[in-house]
C-alpha cells in the first residue's frame, strides 16, 4: 500500500534516536515535511545529518516542560505553515526495579511518559483543529497488563497515557481532531533496553520470546509503518484507539 504524504507536515517529538527517528524517516520517505525534535542539540544535529532526505528540520526542546512544548509547537507551525500530524514519542522504560520506587522516581517517569504527551496535546490542538489533523501517541504494552519485571512506575504512567488517549478523544473529536496510540512490545534498536539485555542476558531474552507467538523482537519500522497509516485518510474513522504491536505477546 503506497502513501503519498507530500502535502503533509509532521512533528515527531523525541525523534533523535530509536523509534522516533524511524518514524521521522518513514514520513520523509512518504514525502511529508518533518520537524524532528530532541532535547540534546548534538544528538539532534547528528540525526538530521543521518536522515539523508530533504524537507526535514530540527528543533531542540524538552517537551516535559510545558513552556518548551508550547514553543516547540509554535516554532514548528512557523516552519511548516501548518501541522497535519503530531507524533508524541518521548518516553523511556528505564526505571528502578519493582518495589524500589520513591517520590522522585515517580515524578521523573511520569514527566517522561505522560506529561511529555499531555503538554504537546494541549499546545498543539489549536493547530490541528485548523487542518483536522491527528495525534499519534507512542505507549507500551506495559500499560495494558502486568508484565513480569517491568518497572511499576513506567507501567503505571503508560496505563494513564492509554486512559488519557481514550478520554481526550471525545473533546478533540468535536473539533475533528483524531488521537490514537500505539503500544509497542519488545522493540530492539541501537541503544535500546532490549539491545542491552540481548548482549548481557541472552538467556533471559530467549525465555521472554517463548511467550511471544511470533518468537522475535520487533523493529522500529514495525511502529513507523502503523504511524503512517494512522496519519492518513485511510484511518479517518479511527480515534481513541490503542493499537498493539507486540508479536501477539499480550494475552488479554
Amino acid at each position: 500500500m503506497n502513501f503519498d504524504l507530500h502535502d503533509n507536515s509532521v512533528l515527531v517529538t523525541g525523534s533523535s534516536r530509536g523509534i522516533g527517528k524511524e518514524i521521522a524517516r518513514e514520513f520523509l520517505k512518504c514525502g511529508a515535511t518533518v520537524v524532528i525534535n530532541g532535547f540534546n542539540r548534538e544528538s539532534l544535529e547528528k540525526t538530521l545529518n543521518e536522515l539523508n532526505l530533504e524537507k526535514k528540520y530540527g528543533i531542540c526542546a524538552d517537551v516535559t516542560k510545558p513552556l518548551e512544548a508550547k514553543k516547540l509547537i509554535e516554532k514548528s507551525a512557523k516552519i511548516l505553515n501548518k501541522i497535519n500530524t503530531i507524533v508524541c514519542n518521548v518516553g523511556s522504560g528505564r526505571s528502578v526495579p519493582p518495589g524500589h520506587e520513591d517520590y522522585e522516581e515517580w515524578q521523573r517517569v511520569f514527566n517522561q511518559n505522560l506529561w511529555s504527551t499531555t503538554n504537546i496535546v494541549e499546545a498543539g490542538k489549536e493547530y490541528l483543529k485548523k487542518t483536522q489533523g491527528s495525534f499519534i501517541c507512542i505507549s507500551s504494552i506495559c500499560g495494558h497488563e502486568v508484565i513480569d519485571n517491568a518497572p511499576i512506575t513506567y507501567s503505571t504512567a503508560k496505563a494513564a497515557l492509554n486512559f488519557y488517549i481514550k478520554s481526550i478523544s471525545r473533546p478533540l473529536g468535536m473539533n475533528n481532531i483524531r488521537i490514537n496510540g500505539i503500544s509497542p512490545g519488545n522493540i530492539i534498536f541501537k541503544g535500546s533496553i532490549w539491545e542491552d539485555k540481548f548482549q548481557k542476558e541472552p538467556t533471559f531474552v530467549r525465555s521472554v520470546l517463548k511467550g511471544v507467538p511470533l518468537s522475535k523482537l520487533g523493529s522500529p519500522q514495525d511502529i513507523s509503518n502503523l504511524c503512517i497509516w494512522l496519519s492518513s485518510e485511510k484511518a479517518s474513522f479511527c480515534t481513541g484507539s490503542i493499537f498493539r504491536v507486540d508479536g501477539g505477546q499480550l494475552r488479554t
